[in-house]
């Protein structure tokens, strides 16, 4: 018979809530903030609203240091990851009933996805906080690969799986015509909405059961004051750091390119050939942008780490800023050629999510090495994530408009100039830390400064 604390340690194992905590946190990150520019596509938004009300639902995963030490001062982050599943849960399946009202647009866009976001964003505060502290630092490496691995499964389920079945439940549930825009999506987008509702309440669920409580971290904060000490320190210091303009400039441009695709990519899919576009259905998106193209960021990423690992970050990073910003140029190869082949688009799409998967690791890497070091590490970390994710906000936000302007041929060819920027401040960065002296953001540097919140799962 095994004593009570046995059955806690056999309950609790990482490998019965890490992979399902990040796959989780990944799939409402990943609806919230991309697949609904779909969505609001196949509604019959254009492309500037579509883009813009999408990409600012990054402004929560933005913004999330500065409410990161409220998740430490109460209860514990078990309790903070159950109660965000609950409510990303309840909000799903509000914005899916919410679809069937006259002002749905108004409630689902400003009420309950805004709300959601913020909600999310928390669940990936309180996420990260249960894995940095239940686990050591030795098995927090030896689940990093499991825990990044079941991050990027989200993805492929939600813009991969959920967005082919979107078509599907379009035309062959519902009987409507997949190349019309407009309102009938709402039927299939709900039963979309309410699948992620009921998988993410399972999880929930799940989580109660498996999910250690979280410690709490040393010297954490008793007042929001308190909290407000701290954070300011943080910034105080970030500040002081010698050369932090450059490093500021590199973390807000290095994937410049990449924002301004991101959500004109999955458009260009859709669109007709009377608008300049490809006339992919839904189906055909998901598994070519959705599914192949994610794998061959996975890939990239892997390959990316290896090349990275064997040369060093300042041997390689102006190459890996060269991968990710001159394979770019397939998408305007394709809007000048408009291929009909689905090999050809998958072919053109993959190499450019390769390349972009294979660069963005030494990103993630010279934030670590060399913006984070210091009083705050895992802070200074997030603040470099916080610039990045500032980045793909502003440039999604404007990526609609601007397509709509110069047309698909003329947008891609900006991209291609946009570029110049992430090259120019990838030369210039600065590298103050030895390679091997870098300091990880792990669980010491964690204890050491409750204002933490970061997470390289989403380095991809």
């Amino acid at each position: 018979m095994r004593t009570p604390d046995a059955k806690s340690a056999r309950t609790r194992h990482p490998l019965l809530w890490v992979p399902t905590g990040y796959f989780t946190m990944a799939i409402g990150y990943i609806m919230l903030t991309s697949v609904t520019a779909i969505m609001f596509k196949n509604m019959g938004m254009d492309n500037g609203r579509a883009a813009f009300y999408s990409s600012m639902l990054i402004l929560a995963y933005t913004i999330k240091p500065l409410f990161a030490p409220i998740v430490e001062m109460y209860r514990t982050k078990k309790f903070f990851v159950l109660c965000a599943q609950v409510l990303i849960a309840l909000g799903f399946a509000g914005a899916a009933l919410a679809m069937k009202l006259p002002s749905h647009m108004t409630l689902v866009l400003v009420g309950l996805l805004a709300l959601m976001s913020f909600i999310g964003a928390t669940q990936d505060i309180a996420s990260d906080g249960v894995y940095v502290t239940s686990l050591d630092a030795r098995t927090q490496s030896l689940y990093c690969g499991v825990q990044s691995l079941s991050w990027n499964v989200g993805p492929i389920v939600a813009s991969g799986l959920l967005v082919y079945l979107s078509g599907r439940l379009h035309t062959e549930v519902f009987g409507h015509d997949p190349k019309v825009f407009g309102p009938e999506w709402l039927d299939a987008w709900r039963i979309i909405f309410f699948i992620v509702a009921a998988l993410t309440l399972a999880m929930a669920l799940w989580h109660a059961r498996v999910m250690p409580e979280g410690a709490r971290a040393e010297n954490t904060p008793t007042s929001l004051a308190g909290a407000g000490t701290i954070l300011w320190d943080s910034f105080v210091t970030f500040f002081q750091k010698r050369d932090v303009w450059k490093m500021i400039a590199f973390a807000f441009l290095f994937r410049i390119s990449i924002g301004l695709l991101e959500k004109i990519g999955p458009f260009f899919m859709v669109d007709g050939a009377a608008k300049g576009g490809l006339g992919l259905s839904n189906e055909a998106l998901g598994i070519v942008y959705g599914t192949y193209g994610l794998v061959a960021v996975l890939i990239g990423s892997l390959l990316g780490g290896w090349f990275v690992a064997r040369r060093g970050l300042k041997r390689t990073l102006f190459i890996l800023c060269c991968a990710v910003n001159i394979p770019n140029i397939t998408f305007l190869v394709m809007a000048l050629t408009l291929p009909s082949s689905t090999l050809a688009i998958t072919a053109g799409v993959a190499i450019e999510k390769f390349f972009y998967g294979f660069g963005s690791v030494g990103y993630m890497i010279y934030l670590m090495q060399q913006l984070a070091p210091g009083k705050y590490a895992t802070t200074h970390y997030a603040f470099g994530t916080g610039l990045m994710g500032l980045c793909m906000m502003v440039t999604g936000a404007v990526s609609g408009h601007l397509q709509e302007w110069m047309g698909y041929v003329g947008y891609f060819a900006f991209v291609m100039v946009a570029t110049i920027p992430s090259f120019l401040a990838t030369w210039f960065v600065p590298f103050h830390h030895r390679e091997d002296e870098g300091e990880a953001v792990d669980a010491g540097r964690l204890v050491e400064d409750p204002t933490h919140e970061t997470s390289t799962h989403r380095a991809a």
